[in-house]
């Protein structure tokens, strides 16, 4: 059975410098998606919608390892596009009005009918109440700048800036959505240690 380790395949797009700013030229992949709006800490929108990409992301592996073809691949992390209406609006303080995507990035093999076949697996289990808004899309990210957090979510500030800093001294502006993309488990890890890629795209 052929095994495939994305993070590693893909290291530099899932495994930034912690120490200094990179740029990095993100392809068209395919992604689990759910949209929600709300403060991440208190909403209950944005957990049900964790517990609908999951399922069905752990759905799709197991019948790709199970099914023809024979692959076994670890479930890439969860990710978050982070974003107001009025972008002047987008700070700690107002959480409430933040708008986001979760998803959850998906091998090159996996094909809309599988997604569909996996949705209805997991529906006739636990058939979460935010299954209905999941979609199966492309998302193209390109030029973008991005770093490693190390620490909780609360300090990312000044990592975030470093980031705007490095798009803003090499003659760039920063446009599209702030991306997230957590691979710490935060149930179990120390918080200090929890590590965040923070992206941003530029033109």
């Amino acid at each position: 059975m052929k095994k495939i380790d994305y993070k590693k395949e893909l290291k530099h797009l899932y495994k930034p410098s912690a120490k200094q700013v990179e740029s990095v030229t993100v392809p068209a992949m395919n992604f689990l998606m759910i949209d929600g709006k709300g403060d991440p800490n208190t909403s209950q929108e944005f957990m049900d919608a964790i517990d609908a990409l999951y399922p069905v992301a752990y759905a799709l592996k197991f019948m790709v390892k199970k099914g023809g073809m024979e692959i076994d691949y670890g479930v890439l992390p969860l990710e978050g596009l982070w974003w107001a209406d009025d972008m002047d609006n987008f700070s700690v303080d107002r959480k409430e009005d933040w708008k986001w995507t979760l998803m959850i990035m998906q091998p090159e093999f996996i094909a809309p009918a599988m997604v569909e076949e996996a949705i209805e697996q997991v529906k006739s289990k636990k058939n979460p109440v935010s299954l209905p808004q999941l979609r199966f899309e492309s998302y193209e990210e390109g030029e973008a700048a991005q770093i490693m957090h190390i620490g909780p979510f609360s300090e990312e500030g000044p990592t975030i800036e470093k980031v705007h800093a490095f798009i803003e001294e090499n003659g760039y502006e920063r446009r599209g959505r702030h991306h997230e993309i957590y691979l710490s488990d935060t149930r179990k890890a120390d918080p200090a240690k929890w590590k965040t890629i923070i992206r941003q795209p530029y033109s």
